[in-house]
């Protein structure tokens, strides 16, 4: 159709491509006439090049019908839908029989609801008069979405807010409210109402948002047309599913705006790439630092743009610090285990630490899954007699997975046989099924924000060294991911001694006898702080226990120049950890200085700066390495 349309002229393309569009408030093309205009064109001032116009046209036409073909030509084998559609009706089928089996409440429901919204439109009428009338319900000062004035101050709009708000706040609790439901099932309704009542925001419209109002009048309609653009491109990159662009793909290059800290790979195997950094003072502490990070996502978080770099700060803090760089994993590795992840991961990285330092004990540091892995790796060793690890870090680490949080909702037989089954097919479990997972648990954060800014207000996204990070996904090895679900998630076998066997070693986490500075943080929603007390009183040796502000990757990185948010401390582990959190001391500032002052006291003496390409091991190439710069799209 394209070669048949770009040769015509403007009115005749017009007339091809589609009827209702031979009437645009446009020039012909020709200086001084112009054709009769629809009321939706009218807004504009002044007139719009027809030929700009039909190339603007022909090629959102053109997009579109590429994007259909691939919706229609997607493979058959990509099953893995998240959020399942069974799963979630299922789940409120059931809510709807326990609500149905109480009819009673559920009209003491429906009645408390009417009442409310009668409330508001008295406020509103009232108001209407020029009344000073209080809202019905105040807005929330944390919630972003309704940050612009005209939430408050239009009278429309304000009636919009609390209405939504009334709404939520009634869908929410009615749910939460009903009985007869078994727990699992109750999690997944008050997760799955949530994302709905996160959807049907006011602010996810053009109509109803008065930002993207005002962006529209001011750019003439400029700002829609992009923002149709970047839906279009997000959904041709995703060949056909949209793929939300969370931060321009060239913002931050790596080994530049962030794993930037310099230092050099020694030593590579299948699954990661150890970096030694240079040292950054001329004495530094004689135990080196090992960091195990999660092999979801890339290690960097730790080693973000240089003022929010943990790694930089530690070297600058005269420590010899070690990363592992996970391999973002293909096929090929679609058999390596959890086994091959210790033995390959942290037991291969102590051992040429060993090597490298001449030093025979060290300290180590844990995040997320990587904690979990150390915890599995500090019971290792101690059931071999090993004693080379003389403390350890525990970052937002889940090793009693009693209560997993949001988590669960998507753990159950039937989706973990479907996420296998698709590993099988495969090899790996895809990045963006796990992005999808996160993003769904921070939905206005992770997911509605980006729809306003990129798509209503047709603005590009910033570059973020953290969001940058967020959509540098890596794939799951099919061996490994299935053990860890399997074993972890739904069996939680870590916490019963001898309920695990790794490498043809029972695990007894309780045994792992060496001082613990473990972690968490407070709006956690992928290892809730509660289950990572829990975690905490399982280990063997002393643990101070720290509760840091924001959540899973804010309250981590968060450095102490930011002045951002405090943290709790106590080194008592009460039961409760209610009671726990009564007895902590509220501190201001990072975590960070607590922790170096804790490791500084089991880190031994000062010794000459060691540099990575003097030692016996010999460096392969620069840090970052390679592994990190492998995208999965």
């Amino acid at each position: 159709m394209a070669a048949k349309v770009s040769g015509l002229p403007a009115t005749e393309r017009c007339a091809y491509l589609e009827p209702d569009l031979r009437y645009p408030m446009v020039t012909s093309g020709t200086p001084g006439r112009r054709l009769t205009g629809t009321p939706w064109m009218k807004v504009a001032k002044g007139s719009i090049d027809a030929d700009d116009l039909l190339e603007r046209i022909e090629d959102l036409v053109l997009r579109g019908g590429r994007i259909l073909e691939a919706c229609l030509t997607r493979p058959a084998d990509d099953d893995l839908q998240i959020p399942d559609p069974r799963v979630v009706g299922e789940a409120f089928g059931r809510l709807s029989d326990a609500m149905l089996a109480d009819p009673e409440r559920l009209i003491d429901r429906q009645a408390d609801y009417r009442a409310q919204m009668a409330a508001l439109w008295q406020m509103h009428l009232r108001r209407s008069m020029g009344e000073e009338v209080p809202p019905v319900i105040e807005a929330d000062p944390r919630d972003r979405r309704f940050k612009d004035e005209a939430w408050r101050s239009d009278p429309v709009f304000d009636f919009l807010r609390q209405s939504y708000e009334l709404t939520a706040r009634w869908l929410e609790e009615t749910v939460a409210g009903v009985e007869g439901l078994d727990d699992a099932t109750h999690q997944k309704v008050r997760f799955y109402t949530r994302q709905y009542v996160d959807a049907i925001a006011p602010t996810n419209f053009v109509a109803t948002n008065p930002a993207v109002l005002r962006e529209a009048a001011a750019s003439r309609g400029e700002s829609l047309y992009r923002g149709f653009k970047q839906l279009l491109d997000d959904l041709e990159r995703g060949a056909g599913r949209l793929a939300i662009t969370t931060a321009p793909a060239d913002g931050c290059r790596i080994g530049h705006d962030v794993a930037a800290t310099p230092g050099r790979v020694v030593l590579q195997n299948d699954l990661m790439q150890l970096i030694q950094y240079a040292p950054m003072t001329s004495r530094v502490r004689r135990r080196p630092l090992l960091i195990v990070p999660p092999w979801i996502n890339k290690y960097y978080v730790l080693d973000l743009r240089p003022e929010n770099s943990f790694v930089r700060w530690a070297v600058s803090a005269g420590i010899t610090v070690f990363v592992i760089s996970w391999v973002n994993p293909d096929a090929g590795l679609a058999g390596k285990t959890f086994d091959d992840y210790l033995r390959e991961g942290p037991w291969a990285a102590a051992a040429a630490i060993e090597r490298q330092t001449g030093e025979t004990r060290l300290n180590i540091l844990g995040y997320c899954l990587g904690g979990t892995l150390t915890a599995i790796f500090l019971a290792w060793l101690q059931a071999r007699r090993d004693r080379r690890v003389a403390a350890a870090t525990f970052l937002t680490t889940m090793i009693d997975f009693s209560e997993p949080g949001d988590l669960g909702v998507f753990i159950d037989d039937y989706q973990l046989a479907l996420i296998e089954r698709q590993m099988t097919k495969k090899g790996y479990l895809e990045a963006r099924h796990m992005q999808q997972v996160f993003s769904l648990m921070r939905a206005n954060d992770l997911i509605w924000s980006f729809v306003v800014n990129n798509y209503l207000m047709g603005r590009t996204p910033l570059a973020f060294d953290l969001l940058h990070w967020n959509a540098d996904g890596t794939r799951m090895p099919a061996a490994m991911h299935r053990f860890y679900l399997r074993n972890m998630y739904q069996k939680n076998l870590l916490i019963h001694p001898g309920g695990l066997e790794i490498d043809g070693t029972p695990i007894d986490v309780g045994k792992a006898a060496v001082p613990c500075y473990v972690l968490a943080t407070e709006d956690d929603h992928i290892a809730p702080w509660r289950s990572t007390y829990a975690g905490a009183r399982r280990l063997g040796g002393r643990v101070r226990f720290v509760l840091a502000g924001s959540g899973h990757i804010a309250g981590v990185v968060n450095p102490p120049a930011s002045g951002k948010y405090g943290h709790r401390t106590s080194d008592a582990l009460p039961a409760d950890p209610a009671a726990w959190l009564e007895a902590s001391q509220e501190r201001s500032g990072s975590w960070w200085p607590d922790w170096l002052a804790w490791l500084g006291r089991r880190a031994g003496g000062w010794v000459d700066a060691r540099d990575p390409a003097a030692g016996p091991l010999t460096p392969i190439e620069p840090a970052p390495g390679s592994y990190v710069r492998v995208r999965t799209s």
